[in-house]
C-alpha cells in the first residue's frame, strides 16, 4: 500500500521465482498489480499512514465518515463512537468504520481517557478536533465505505 500511495505502480509476485521482475516489466501475467493512487500522500502523510505505529482506534459513525472520506474535514468528536487502547495526545490512532473496517490513520489531539469522558460532544465543549485533517490520512476511496 505505502508503494501505492506514493504513486509507484507495483507487482507483487512471487520471490522465489527468478524470472519474476522480467515478466513483470515485459508485461507478463505475473502476481499481483497494483495500481498507484491518483494523487500520491506528501512525506509527511505516508509517515503517518505508515511510519507511525497505531497506539489506540477510534470507531466513527457515518456522518464523521462522509466529513473525513468524501469532504476532506477533521475528525470531531461528535462523530467518534467508541476509543479502544491507550494512548497519548500526539501519538497515532487507526480510525475504523463501526464494522472494524479501517477508514484513516491520524495524530490524535486527546489522550484515550479524556477522549472517552467527551465521546459524542460538540468540537466546541472539548476544545477542538480529535484529529485535525493535516494530521489525518484517509486510507480508502470515498465509494468503499
Amino acid at each position: 500500500r505505502m508503494a501505492a500511495y506514493s504513486g509507484i505502480p507495483t507487482v507483487v509476485a512471487p520471490a522465489g521465482d527468478d524470472d519474476a521482475v522480467r515478466r513483470a516489466v515485459g508485461g507478463g501475467e505475473i502476481g499481483t498489480w497494483v495500481d498507484p493512487q491518483p494523487e500520491s500522500l506528501s512525506a509527511r502523510k505516508l509517515w503517518i499512514a505508515f511510519g507511525l505505529p497505531a497506539e489506540g482506534i477510534l470507531a466513527i459513525d457515518d456522518g464523521a465518515i462522509d466529513a473525513v472520506v468524501r469532504r476532506g474535514r477533521s475528525l470531531l468528536g461528535v462523530g467518534v463512537t467508541r476509543v479502544d487502547g491507550v494512548f497519548v495526545r500526539g501519538e497515532a490512532v487507526e480510525v475504523v468504520d463501526g464494522d472494524g473496517s479501517l477508514v484513516a490513520k491520524g495524530i490524535v489531539r486527546f489522550d484515550a481517557d479524556d477522549l472517552r469522558s467527551v465521546l459524542g460532544r460538540h468540537s466546541s465543549q472539548i476544545g477542538g478536533e480529535v484529529v485535525h485533517r493535516d494530521d489525518l490520512v484517509v486510507l480508502v476511496a470515498a465509494g468503499e465505505t
